[in-house]
């Protein structure tokens, strides 16, 4: 049976040093799994990542070091890589706002004491925790020029010859962005309600006594007080929508002309397909720099519209 440590009495050195030390050696050996975890699956593939970036490496043979080789050919010579950062930039301004007003007007309408309104909630939701494969084979389906469900919408409607969405080089990107904002729109809408539910009630109250209207009392309260909500949901969006892939491989392909193919697709080209392992490499720093600088360009712009309690 252990005694604890009693100062005063005679102990040797190291039951000295060991009860000085108990608990921050036993904190080291819990803390241990995490650390090794970063380290093994997260700073270690980071740095290999900007090494092969340095080299001219096809899995094959042996890799041969180039330095900056790789950076210069894609920022200055590589003209699908820039029509791969404009088709991304596409999305990225077509998906963001839409999915924000998406996803707010969804949490509107369902921030409702209605009977029967979770069943809304989980059907808005279901979306999300679907496979983006099968809903890209569904919307495959959906968005077929001949008989597709949106285009025999369209026709009932009255327009004679609706888009040929992913064969038109024009139409095949909003269709990706429509497919996408369906998928995720109900995750950002959990988001939104929980925003719009942590509101006090008094404050819509003492609006409606001062005669303010619906319109009125969401720029001036709703609004507002979500501010937080939105730039989180905003940042979010925007992360994803730089790294869209999945869609884009399952259905379109990067094509119609290359007009889907995006920095993400284009990595994976090089890198599994080609086998340009350090010129992928280059290309996923290079869109991680872009992502960053966004990142903290949105971080200093939150003080002028985003506001805490």
């Amino acid at each position: 049976m252990s005694v604890a440590y009693q100062p005063g009495k005679s102990r040797s050195r190291f039951a000295r040093w060991f009860y000085h030390r108990e608990e921050p050696l036993s904190a080291s050996l819990l803390l241990l799994p995490a650390v090794l975890n970063t380290l093994f699956f997260t700073v270690f593939p980071v740095l290999m990542a900007v090494w092969i970036s340095l080299q001219s490496w096809d899995l094959l043979t042996p890799p041969q070091f180039v330095g900056l080789k790789n950076y210069t050919e894609i920022l200055f010579h590589d003209a699908h890589f820039r029509q791969a950062v404009g088709n991304t930039v596409y999305f990225v301004l077509g998906q963001v706002p839409l999915n924000v007003a998406v996803s707010l007007f969804l949490a509107i309408l369902l921030n409702q004491k209605l009977k029967g309104i979770s069943w809304f909630r989980t059907a808005f939701y279901t979306p999300i925790v679907t496979s983006t494969v099968s809903v890209a084979i569904v919307w495959l389906w959906m968005l077929n020029g001949d008989f597709g469900l949106i285009n025999w919408g369209l026709r009932f409607m009255g327009i004679s010859r609706p888009p040929n969405w992913l064969v038109d080089p024009f139409w095949a990107k909003p269709a990706l962005i429509l497919m996408t904002v369906w998928k995720n729109a109900g995750y950002y809408m959990v988001m939104f309600l929980a925003g719009l539910q942590s509101i006090p009630e008094s404050l819509y109250e003492a609006a409606e006594v001062d005669g303010a209207r619906s319109w009125r009392k969401f720029w001036s309260i709703t609004f507002p007080l979500i501010s937080p909500t939105t730039f989180l949901v905003t940042i979010l969006l925007i992360v994803d929508a730089f790294q869209i892939f999945d869609q884009v491989y399952i259905i379109t392909k990067g094509g119609p002309s290359g007009s889907t193919e995006t920095i993400v697709y284009y990595i994976y080209n090089h890198g599994f397909e080609w086998f340009k392992m350090g010129y992928a490499s280059a290309m996923a720093w290079i869109l991680f720099v872009i992502i960053f600088i966004l990142t903290l360009l949105q971080f200093r712009l939150q003080r002028k519209w985003v506001h805490y309690e």
